[in-house]
């Protein structure tokens, strides 16, 4: 078996619902923050975490995430001919990031099934996986700190934030021993418990490293109560015959999957660009001023 992390698996075929109108024509996954499309943040984390392949699970009408990675021969033509080199530079940019592998999910049987989807791609060797909705600031990319610790262990690694408790429903939950340094060791994990039944307020978030054993648990425990395959009831199942630890991240997670989510992932990625943060930040305080 393959010891190193090599691939990235990037579940990408749900339908962005809670976009809507806004999705009924584009991918969710290519809505801008600022001046990217969401996606691009998640592979361009995955570059900087040192990992070289990625295998995104696409469904229909995703082609326009495949053509945001491909060439674009006249649209790169036309700037190379007007010497518009800063922009060529930015178009040319998403075309070479990494080396990408591209698989259809059919149909929307969960986030368990959308990583099995990806099983001939990755092979019997270690993966991450990153969730794109989940966007995160960090001095060192949130995957590279998992990697950190698969580095160490060997074993599966699930990043972690704690989460209130009016919240914690939405999330996957987990209890554990905490061996210090933000590291705990995984006892139990549970999907989107009742607040009084949460066994603790750390969450799951988007970022995973997975053994290869996990396709064959997420085979094993099958579809849940609505038809779908968990990804948490995958790696559970997983815990009866290997450790798996999570890692409280350093960094900052914004959801844009959600639209309060988003709007505030653009703000706050805004306001680390130079060029943009004085300009929004006198914006910002002329708003509270009218408030």
């Amino acid at each position: 078996m393959q010891d190193s992390v090599r691939k990235a698996v990037i579940p990408a075929a749900g339908l962005g619902t809670r976009f809507l109108p806004a999705t009924k024509s584009i991918p969710k996954e290519m809505l801008p923050l600022v001046d990217k499309p969401i996606i691009q943040y998640g592979v361009e984390e995955i570059v900087g975490s040192g990992i070289p392949e990625v295998v995104i699970v696409t469904g229909r009408g995703k082609s326009p995430m495949e053509d945001h990675f491909d060439v674009s021969f006249e649209l790169e033509h036309v700037l190379r001919t007007r010497q518009k080199t800063e922009l060529l530079a930015l178009a040319e940019h998403a075309a070479h990031l990494a080396r990408i592998s591209y698989v259809r999910q059919k149909e929307a049987r969960g986030l368990g099934h959308a990583v099995l989807c990806a099983k001939q791609l990755v092979g019997h060797e270690p993966f991450a996986v990153l969730l794109p909705d989940d966007v995160v600031q960090a001095d060192e990319p949130c995957l590279k700190q998992l990697l950190n610790v698969y580095e160490q262990h060997h074993a599966c690694v699930l990043a972690l934030m704690e989460v209130p408790q009016d919240r914690i429903s939405a999330y996957g939950v987990v209890a554990g021993e905490a061996l210090g340094n933000g590291l705990y060791r995984i006892t139990d994990l549970v999907e989107k418990p009742k607040a009084a039944d949460a066994p603790s307020n750390l969450a799951i978030i988007g970022r995973y490293i997975l053994t290869p054993e996990i396709f064959a648990s997420l085979e094993q425990t099958g579809p849940g109560a609505i038809g779908e395959i968990q990804l948490t009831d995958g790696i559970r199942h997983l815990l009866r015959t290997q450790p798996v630890y999570g890692l409280r991240f350093e960094g900052t997670r914004y959801d844009a999957g959600d639209k309060l989510g988003f709007l505030q992932a653009n703000i706050a990625f805004a306001l680390r660009r130079p060029e943009f943060a004085g300009p929004l930040k006198e914006f910002l305080r002329g708003l509270e001023l009218g408030a």
